[in-house]
């Protein structure tokens, strides 16, 4: 697979968990979580925020999205492979991260278990393509291939056998043939 069809897919590899991280969205002390707004319980107390954790695996996920859409920029306007590395190592140290506090915090937060491995599966894909990236990075820069005339074998000279000797009416390397 070449480096731009590794970047392309990679940068649809990297969009699809964003929707997996959004699946947690019933946290306790948010509207629509199961069992109710906790503190806000009789009549008219403020409700609670999100617990600590919670804000935190919140800003974690905007953290891990806001490095996939790097990516998706850098492969828009076609960087080069060692930008798009460092890129990748970004946004799989933060989805790295993220993913273990979803997994500490999965409780406290409501994050059902599907969206856990949702976002590992996501993550060993986007690593593996992270991989191949750093590993074409690694490589440098590839050689210029042969230009068609050293596949073909001829040089730019022509060979001395295709010369003609008599000059012909356009022949103009000899000088003008109608001033002889």
């Amino acid at each position: 697979m070449t480096v731009s069809r590794a970047l392309v897919f990679a940068t649809l590899m990297v969009a699809a968990p964003f929707a997996a991280y959004g699946q947690f969205g019933g946290m306790p002390g948010m509207p629509g979580a199961p069992g109710g707004m906790p503190g806000g319980g009789g009549f008219g107390g403020p409700p609670a925020g999100p617990p600590p954790a919670c804000r935190e695996l919140l800003a974690m996920r905007d953290e891990v999205q806001k490095h996939g859409t790097a990516i998706q920029k850098a492969n828009e306007k076609k960087a080069t492979v060692q930008e798009a590395c460092k890129l990748f190592r970004n946004f799989l140290s933060a989805e790295a991260k993220f993913i273990k506090s979803l997994e500490e915090n999965s409780r406290t937060c409501g994050v059902p278990p599907d969206a856990i491995k949702q976002a590992k599966d996501g993550h060993t894909k986007a690593s593996g393509i992270g991989k191949q990236v750093c590993d074409a990075a690694a490589q440098g820069p590839r050689p210029a291939g042969p230009s068609l005339s050293d596949a073909l074998g001829a040089g730019p000279v022509m060979p001395e056998g295709s010369k003609s000797s008599s000059g012909g009416a356009f022949d103009t390397l000899n000088g003008n043939i109608l001033s002889r």
